[in-house]
């Protein structure tokens, strides 16, 4: 599969996320020989969870498929920059590769805000691309959004 199959899966699970009221937000988790262990939308509705956003839960989802904690030599896919939350877990995670969409002038921890894995508390930092698929991505959320605004 390539960057773009992954992205849209992550878009995939954005869409149905915005189709259950949730922030339109997707993730997918790869392991190294390319295999799709997990992919989640934001449910922090749903759940009652503020922490389940779409990383949140693709994280949770492969480390239990893995059998441990740590997700060396894995890849995450997300619509949107993480939030410094979603950005810790995935250090905690070791994930080796950290693929975005949209950025988050407002609430992300990548790029913005935090920039978590610049820290030097940061036991470890991931390779991360940003703006892959970033207009699609941010299409979902403005739409998402402009609705909520108007209705």
């Amino acid at each position: 599969m390539s960057f773009t199959s992954y992205m849209d899966q992550a878009l995939a699970a954005a869409r149905a996320a915005g189709e259950r009221g949730e922030v339109p937000v997707g993730a997918v988790l790869i392991s190294p020989d390319g295999a799709v262990l997990s992919a989640a939308g934001n449910r922090t509705r749903e759940l009652s969870d503020p922490t389940a956003h779409a990383e949140i839960l693709a994280i949770r989802q492969a480390c239990a498929a893995a059998g441990s904690e740590r997700l060396t030599g894995h890849r995450l896919y997300v619509t949107l920059e993480p939030c410094a939350m979603c950005a810790a877990a995935i250090a905690a995670a070791r994930i080796e590769r950290l693929y975005y969409g949209a950025a988050d002038p407002k609430s992300g921890g990548v790029a913005h805000g935090a920039k978590v894995f610049t820290r030097a508390q940061t036991h470890h930092s991931p390779e991360v691309y940003d703006g892959l698929a970033a207009a699609d991505s941010e299409e979902l959320l403005k739409t998402f959004f402009a609705a909520r605004r108007t209705g």
